[in-house]
């Protein structure tokens, strides 16, 4: 459409053109006005397409952009950030709930399941107790029911509960004191300082205090150290030779610092140690001297009493266990106090069928003579 063939059409055609190409207010319109408003039409339609080639184009570019530049979504990394923050949380939990299972799993290849608690306590010595327990998993869920919003703050305790004027009523026990324990295992070592009867119980215990026991042990009673074990079994073989390995190890050096060892082994073997002339020399020059009319010597005395019975036998003195090696033999040291004794050993057999019991009496007498001093001799 040009402006030569829009002159050669009558006003009627332009007209219709116009209305067509959407000319505004043809109907008014003269033909000269008609023929410059179909050319304005004309060059606007020209223009669109070109227009609308160089915004495909801006998109275009703006896509190839995108592609070639990566972005970063902090929305799928703050996503990623707090899944691994959720699952740390998880595996903690699990752990603290692992830890504070008290319930004992039974093996696989085991058909038997548990049916009640239990909690054994044996004496290993004078310093150790061992406590084995079994514990249902319903007993804990009735522990966390009963301690309800303590639950969450509860630790597993081990209990020890001293039982005083050798009474087993609840009145005469008080608590020694609560070891933590955790889920996992189910025997646990319980040192001793003092002879101690006493029994333990295992459960939970809250941050206020509250104790929700699960199951309560027997009753056992620690034995005393005998006076013998202060000599373990090396300074028990030097006894004999204890003057010539304190001369070799510097004892009698004038040269060497030899408190040290001479502490050392007046502790172990219970006696002074030295040359009788070095021990009097430091006691005066302590400034020591012993009072007129007491003794200078005092004496004490031990006995061994040692023998052999069946291996696996069970032997015990005046009540007590005696450790028995395992090819049969045993040996004791017991104190022999100025008086008379009747030690009676008793061995019995593993399956406890024979017995046999020996009984060793035994008198000390001893006298102390009058002290006399070297003047009197001369």
């Amino acid at each position: 459409m040009t402006l030569a063939s829009l002159r050669e059409k009558p006003v009627r055609d332009l007209a219709r053109l116009a209305k067509q190409h959407g000319v505004a207010g043809w109907h008014a319109m003269r033909k000269d006005q008609l023929i410059r408003a179909l050319v304005r039409k004309a060059k606007a339609r020209q223009t669109v397409p070109a227009a609308a080639h160089s915004a495909a184009a801006v998109l275009m570019v703006q896509t190839m952009l995108k592609r070639s530049v990566p972005t970063v979504s902090t929305g799928s990394a703050a996503s990623r950030r707090q899944a691994v923050i959720s699952q740390r949380i998880q595996e903690a939990r699990e752990h603290l709930a692992k830890a504070k299972n008290l319930a004992t799993a039974r093996p696989e290849t085991s058909r038997s399941s548990l049916t009640r608690d239990k909690i054994v306590l044996m004496v290993r010595g004078p310093h150790w107790l061992h406590a084995f327990w079994e514990v249902t998993p319903r007993s804990i869920a009735r522990a966390q029911a009963a301690l309800g919003q303590e639950w969450h703050g509860a630790r597993p305790v081990l209990r020890v509960l001293e039982i005083e004027n050798g009474m087993q009523a609840s009145s005469s026990e008080r608590v020694n004191r609560d070891i933590n324990v955790h889920g996992g295992v189910k025997n646990w070592f319980i040192d001793v300082r003092n002879p101690l009867r006493c029994r333990v119980e295992i459960g939970y215990l809250a941050a206020s205090g509250r104790f929700q026991s699960l199951a309560r042990s027997n009753t056992v009673s620690t034995p005393s150290v005998p006076h013998g074990d202060t000599l373990d079994a090396h300074w028990g073989e030097i006894v004999g030779d204890s003057e010539k390995i304190y001369a070799m190890s510097g004892g009698f050096s004038t040269e060497n610092n030899s408190s040290e060892i001479q502490e050392l082994f007046e502790e172990r073997l219970k006696r002074p140690m030295g040359p009788p002339t070095a021990r009097r020399a430091s006691v005066v020059n302590a400034g020591l001297s012993h009072p007129t009319g007491t003794s200078p010597l005092e004496v004490e005395a031990e006995m061994i009493i040692y023998g052999v019975t069946q291996v696996g036998s069970y032997v015990t003195l005046q009540g007590e266990p005696v450790k028995v090696q395992p090819d049969g033999t045993f040996r004791i040291r017991v104190d022999l106090p100025n008086k008379r004794q009747v030690l009676p050993l008793v061995a019995s057999t593993a399956d406890g069928v024979e017995q046999q019991t020996v009984v060793i009496a035994i008198e000390r007498n001893t006298k102390t003579m009058e002290p006399f001093g070297r003047e009197s001799l001369i």
